[in-house]
């Protein structure tokens, strides 16, 4: 049932099923499949169904016997009254258990046949009425013999047993009573059911014994003759168990005979196998090492399928490094600009990374790492590079791994092991020269089982990766080859000296005219195709493409544009499928019935209208966005209120910008006595969304002169930088994906730190096209440029 060391559970408190009204005078019945009760007897039942799970609570809960009743038939799920035997053992339930595994067990303990009158109707479980059967109590000289010989035979049998308990003999030599034996002895012998049920079924004395002893003088003869041949045995043998050890005999006697060479065929087959997978000199002895070993093992040995599947894992890998194929490098140019659009600069890096490997096909080629936003194309990117060097493509998922064993394996000791993930990747592509794609290497996590990060380290080094050793092969496997791929969200959860051996290379976000025409070009033709539909069907317009980019998609990728494309297409669909159209043009006054009202629009000049409103630039994973910072001041005694769920370091970019607007308050025409009559109140909208970072210190000061200068803030102006008390414009990070959200939001002019001119290269040709770049070396010069002229 369970082992000591299982953590059970008592039952049935709190329990969910309800009691139901059943007749005193009823016995609720459980039936079960292969078990027989006999009275006097205590023993665990184990419960499955529904009924008896409901039926066994209910007579704990109210105390009450239960009929445990063997079912004819073992198969049959549901058992009706005629599945069932008409002779059970009323029984009181000791214990109730529910196990770790949320098996339910009852310990019962029999107490007295009865025989099943009628069955009542209309219960939720089964419930009769019974005749109770009372144990003979007549003796005579020929039950008395009985019981003697049954006795010997019970001690007799227990003493064959290996390693059975002295206690046990105990047991039945102090018996007394002839029923109670013959009861203990048929509960204890290895026989079907049916005839234990028939056991149960037979009241009279003399002829139950007489059963009893018929049956256990059969399994004595049995046990005799296994201890005279000297084999071990365990307590009982059933059927299978002695039909598996007459075909090991026969295995055995077949072997010496030389017939039977099933066995010896699976191994001329492995030989085979090994000589033609091109293995190195120490996996190739592993393998014939383990081959000899399985040899001699028999088949019905557990070992032996686990040495099997690791042979198997050894000959299936390719070992072999297939014939290299030359990188045509204006092919791979056609491929990137065939599947992807804009990325000038990406495709340029690859095209060298492919260069470099034609070159020097065996150099050490960097591991590149795409960093960016979701939905920018850096999974498809790999695919093309795949599609480039003509190599096979494999992608290995990282994101959630958090066990070393899932990237070196597990050792062949641990039941179940496999290979880790990289070595099975490997096996899926059928090639050691692959190109190996490391999905969201930045979302692996360090758990109990180790730091699946560190094993990556030798993945990803190109001084160790050629003797790569996965736990369950034991053996060095050669990684040089193969050319590793990662991508990422973002670059801070990845550990330094990982980040350390890949070439970091980021794609920004997509501006409004490049994801125009990735859908013109990819999006929309791939929609037609999910959706059934043909070019000549449904049109969709470029106004109405760019509508759904700025009114109803707002992100750095073109997922979510992908997926409202499908739903208009899907619109269209149904008109074509209904026959109430033959072709769709969708114009942006369509949109609105198709995608509902526009979930974005452009709300800058509205937000900015009032003085104490600035407008910054910030960076996310998914991509940059904007910013709001208003501050307002009311009566008070100078205190200063931050809210919007504002982090240490941005709490401190506010502190920074007050001190900063007090200590130049005469230079920028500010009356001193305001900041001790008033409180200043600083709100970053999107409240419920966590902020932090110093880049918004300029955008702070500005907020803060606009409000105490009673000047507004330019509507069309956006600005992003760290400030210090001397009143310096800092440089801060991810400029690019600032920009480009600026762009995409409609503003035209971007006041950035001076210190930040090394990354204008970086910026998209788009959105260098869209706005104007004021570059900030001081506060001064971003009040004179963000603020309008007094009124």
């Amino acid at each position: 049932m369970a082992s000591e060391n299982d953590t059970l559970t008592a039952a049935p408190a709190g329990s969910k099923t309800e009691a139901v009204a059943i007749p005193a005078d009823a016995l609720i019945i459980i039936p079960v499949r292969n078990v027989v009760l006999f009275p006097g007897v205590i023993a665990p039942v184990t419960i499955a169904r529904a009924k008896s799970i409901a039926a066994a609570q209910q007579a704990l809960r109210e105390q009450r016997p239960v009929g445990i009743l063997l079912q004819r038939n073992p198969d049959i799920e549901d058992p009706t009254p005629d599945d069932l035997y008409r002779i059970c053992t009323v029984s009181s339930i000791v214990r109730y258990i529910t196990a770790p595994d949320e098996s339910h067990h009852i310990v019962c303990q029999g107490v007295q046949r009865a025989r099943i009158l009628d069955f009542i109707p209309g219960t939720p479980f089964l419930a009769a009425r019974v005749l109770h059967i009372p144990e003979p109590s007549t003796t005579s000289p020929e039950i008395e013999a009985r019981f003697l010989n049954l006795q010997r035979q019970a001690v007799e049998a227990i003493q064959l047993l290996p390693q059975a308990p002295p206690e046990l003999v105990n047991v039945f030599q102090s018996s007394t009573s002839p029923g109670a034996l013959a009861d203990l002895t048929a509960s204890y012998m290895d026989i079907k059911p049916q005839e234990k049920q028939e056991i149960l079924e037979t009241v009279d004395l003399s002829s139950r014994m007489e059963k009893v002893s018929r049956y256990l003088a059969e399994r004595l003869e049995v046990l005799r003759l296994t201890n005279e041949i000297g084999q071990k045995t365990k307590a009982v043998f059933d059927e299978r168990q002695r039909e598996a050890i007459l075909r090991e005999q026969m295995a055995t006697i077949q072997r010496q005979l030389g017939e039977g060479d099933g066995k010896g065929q699976e191994v001329t087959e492995l030989t085979a196998a090994i000589a033609k997978a091109n293995m190195p000199p120490e996996a190739e002895a592993q393998a014939k090492r383990e081959l000899r070993r399985y040899e001699r093992m028999p088949e019905s040995a557990a070992e032996a399928g686990m040495v099997r599947s690791y042979l198997d894992w050894l000959v299936e890998l390719p070992w072999a490094l297939p014939a290299e194929k030359p990188i045509d490098i204006r092919e791979a140019r056609r491929i990137l600009d065939e599947d992807h659009f804009g990325l000038e600069k990406i495709k340029s890096r690859i095209i060298e990374y492919l260069a470099v490997r034609k070159l020097a096909p065996h150099g050490k080629a960097p591991i590149l790492c795409f960093v960016g936003p979701p939905g920018v194309g850096k999974t498809s990117l790999g695919q093309s590079i795949a599609r480039a060097m003509d190599r096979p493509f494999v992608r290995v998922s990282l994101g959630g791994v958090h066990d070393e064993a899932e990237i070196r394996g597990h050792r062949r000791t641990y039941i179940g092991a496999l290979p880790g993930n990289i070595i099975q990747g490997i096996k899926k592509a059928g090639s050691r020269a692959c190109v190996m794609m490391l999905d969201e290497i930045d979302k692996m996590g360090r758990g109990i089982q180790g730091d699946p990060s560190a094993a990556m380290l030798e993945v990803l080094d190109p001084e160790q990766n050629a003797t790569f050793r996965d736990n369950y092969l034991g053996v060095p496997f050669d990684l040089s080859r193969v050319a590793f791929i990662a991508t990422a969200n973002m670059l801070d959860t990845i550990p330094g000296p990982l980040r350390d051996r890949m070439e970091i290379i980021s794609l920004p976000g997509y501006t409004e005219d490049e994801k125009l025409e990735i859908a013109r070009r990819y999006l929309v033709r791939r929609q037609l195709e999910a959706n059934g539909l043909k070019a000549d069907q449904v049109e969709i317009e470029n106004e109405a493409l760019r509508l759904i980019i700025n009114g109803y998609t707002r992100e750095a990728g073109v997922r979510s544009l992908e997926r409202e494309i499908g739903k208009a297409l899907r619109f269209a669909a149904v008109q074509i499928a209904e026959g109430t159209a033959t072709k769709v043009a969708i114009a942006p006054k369509d949109l609105t019935k198709m995608l509902g009202q526009p979930r974005f629009e452009g709300e800058i000049a509205l937000r900015t209208s009032i003085p104490g409103v600035a407008t910054g630039l910030a960076w996310t994973p998914v991509g940059g966005d904007i910013l709001f910072i208003e501050a307002t001041r009311v009566p008070g005694r100078g205190g200063l209120i931050l809210t919007g769920q504002l982090g240490d370091v941005m709490r401190e970019s506010v502190q920074a910008a007050l001190t900063l607007v007090k200590s130049r308050a005469a230079q920028i025409g500010i009356d001193p006595a305001v900041f001790e009559k008033n409180d200043i109140h600083v709100h970053v909208p999107a409240g419920a969304t966590p902020k932090d970072g110093p880049s918004a210190g300029v955008a702070m000061f500005t907020a803060l002169s606009s409000l105490l200068t009673n000047r507004t803030v330019r509507n069309d102006t956006a600005m992003t930088g760290e400030i210090s008390l001397r009143g310096l414009v800092l440089p801060v990070g991810g400029i690019k994906e600032k920009v480009v959200a600026a762009a995409a939001a409609g503003l035209t002019r971007v006041m950035l730190p001076a210190r930040n001119r090394r990354d204008f290269d970086d910026i998209p040709q788009g959105a260098r096209e869209k706005l104007e770049f004021i570059w900030l070396e001081n506060v001064d010069e971003a009040i004179a440029n963000a603020l309008d002229a007094k009124s």
